[in-house]
């Protein structure tokens, strides 16, 4: 693992491209079948593989207590290494290296141990994942540690945490593995996106047997990605004549597999979340076909899609109650059909045929003929509410409706666009605009992290509440503004600091921003009674006293505008929940 991590090293060290992936391709390339898929997995900034739904479960309390016990120095030390570097690794490598300084101050000699090597550290990940409880968890977390020197523990824990934060995307991973044995680099990454394992991919590319990755069921793909995008012009430029149109609804992603009577759900970051919707695998569980589809999780309710708030409640919940279920129905929504088996294959054998490469406008066909249980006739299910459109004008419309419908945009696709699992194309385009701007004052600030740490770039941005005239929360945002603004604000909110908390202090209340957002619900995390989703910066406004900034009678009118906007819609007759899919 020392190896490993000073490889690392030398990798964080270049912004070169060319030079990250020689590094990586010449130690990769001298790896048993043994070492490489760890070394491959760990480059990829995770424990374990990406398709392998465990996690340590190591909270930051249960890490610091570790570490303090380890390094014999103060509970607060790594708190404080880590508001430094806003990197946990780096703190917790800080932290170590201080506490040798002190026994090399004290005359003391350094233990001696035999560095773990990356099967043992895999072995630890795995140990820690399995133990029960926080304790038992830190106890096998400190007995690694006690094995590393500070550079081997930096990197121990910034896989751990998943956050390696090396410059290391997973292009960069596949290209070195390509040039490591001489593989094509098409096939290398035909077989991760199939695949999902970085480690497997590895040692499929050191086998010569890429070719012989295939779609399994029960093992997730990636999800295919969006491109952003907001002027029509040119996305009907991208991809006319005719594109097709959907809903971006506000719900979670979801990969469905089926088999026989078993079914699974996956997250979009690939965790098994089968046990937190019943009523979808209920509904699929007697379908007669066997394969995979991609769609989304949504709160819904007669024929109306609740705001993701209402789904929230859903969400972690591993065996959800009756009276959760009976508040909060949920509808799986499918667009895409990504495989499909013969019927009677059996559920451990690969698919018979994965559609990834087939154009979207046969998938949907194929898709359609599986007769799904609706839930308009008592199912759980429904297909994307689909429309063509051959013109910008007709792509705002669709646009506007969709708004209405409140939902956040469109998703605008080319149907003759395959399916890239993993990528993120342009034959996929997400149109999303912002519904509004308020204009708000920033009440709290907190260090950022990667390219951001040691910067106050999350901002909590407040509204004035009438009645009280106090002011009231309404968002957080860590976007918008560029690193010069930044830098010149962290240093203005250092000085106006009214209380720290850790990495989040409060602030005098006198920068106003103007602040855009897609969508806006009513909720309890803040204290105005509203939450706006995707909130992010539009501009600083220093021309505005902060006796100026919008009220919640401003937000409150926001609100019911879109909220009559959809009524109006509903009286319209463009409210359907049927084989079309949910409209709002």
């Amino acid at each position: 693992m020392r190896r490993w991590s000073e490889v690392a090293e030398r990798v964080s060290a270049t912004t070169r491209a060319s030079v990250k992936t020689h590094l990586l391709a010449a130690y990769l390339g001298t790896l048993d079948a043994a070492q490489l898929p760890i070394a491959a997995v760990f480059f990829a900034g995770r424990p374990f593989p990406e398709v392998d739904g465990r996690t340590t479960g190591l909270g930051w309390a249960t890490i610091s207590g570790a570490v303090a016990g380890l390094a014999e120095m103060p509970p607060g030390a790594l708190g404080d290494a880590y508001d430094r570097s806003s990197d946990l690794g780096v703190a917790v490598a800080d932290v170590l290296e201080q506490a040798a300084q002190v026994r090399r101050t004290q005359g003391l000699s350094e233990p001696t141990v035999q560095p773990p090597s990356l099967a043992e550290v895999a072995a630890a990940y795995a140990e820690i994942e399995a133990a029960g409880g926080p304790q038992a968890k830190a106890e096998r977390f400190a007995r690694l540690l006690a094995r590393s020197d500070p550079l081997t523990a930096r990197y121990v824990v910034k896989i751990l945490t998943g956050e390696l934060r090396i410059g290391l995307g997973e292009g960069l991973l596949e290209a070195a593995l390509a040039e490591a044995f001489e593989r094509p680099i098409g096939a290398v990454k035909r077989a991760g996106m199939l695949t999902g394992d970085v480690g497997r991919t590895a040692v499929l590319a050191r086998e010569d047997r890429l070719e012989s990755a295939v779609i399994a069921l029960f093992h997730p793909l990636k999800f295919m990605l969006a491109s952003p995008a907001e002027d029509a012009t040119e996305i009907i430029a991208r991809l006319g004549p005719t594109a097709w149109v959907e809903d971006k609804y506000d719900g979670i992603r979801a990969q469905l597999h089926r088999a026989g009577r078993e079914v699974r759900l996956y997250s979009r970051d690939l965790h098994d979340i089968t046990s937190q919707f019943p009523e979808v695998v209920a509904s699929a569980r007697d379908l007669a076909w066997t394969g995979i589809l991609d769609g989304e999780v949504l709160a819904y309710r007669e024929g109306t899609v609740m705001p993701f708030v209402a789904l929230q409640k859903r969400l972690g919940r591993k065996a959800p109650s009756a009276a959760i279920r009976a508040e909060v129905p949920v509808v799986y929504v499918a667009f895409d059909l990504l495989a499909l088996a013969d019927p009677g294959s059996a559920a451990a054998e690969p698919l018979a045929e994965a559609l990834l490469n087939r154009p979207l406008s046969e998938r949907r066909q194929r898709l359609e003929a599986l007769a799904l249980p609706l839930a308009d006739a008592g199912g759980s299910f429904a297909l994307s509410h689909l429309v063509s459109v051959d013109s910008p004008a007709a792509l705002e419309r669709a646009f506007d409706e969709a708004r209405l419908r409140r939902n956040e945009g469109l998703m605008v696709k080319d149907p003759a666009s395959a399916y890239s699992p993993g990528r993120r194309g342009l034959g996929w385009l997400k149109m999303k605009k912002a519904l509004a701007t308020l204009d708000c004052v920033v009440v709290g600030v907190e260090l950022g992290h990667g390219k951001r740490h040691g910067v106050l770039s999350d901002y909590t941005f407040a509204v004035r509440d009438e009645p009280t005239d106090r002011l009231v929360t309404i968002g957080k945002a860590y976007t918008g503004l560029t690193d010069a603004e930044i830098a010149d604000m962290t240093a203005w909110f250092e000085a106006h600091t009214l209380a720290r908390y850790g990495r989040y202090r409060t602030v005098e209340p006198t920068v106003v921003v103007e602040v855009a957002f897609d969508v806006i619900v009513r909720s309890n995390r803040h204290n105005s009674g509203f939450s706006l989703r995707f909130p992010r910066i539009a501009r600083l406004r220093p021309d505005k006293d902060p006796a100026e900034i919008d009220t919640t009678a401003t937000v409150e009118a926001v609100w019911s505008g879109l909220q009559h906007g959809a009524e109006q819609l509903v009286t319209a007759g463009h409210t359907r929940a049927s084989r079309e899919g949910p409209a709002h």
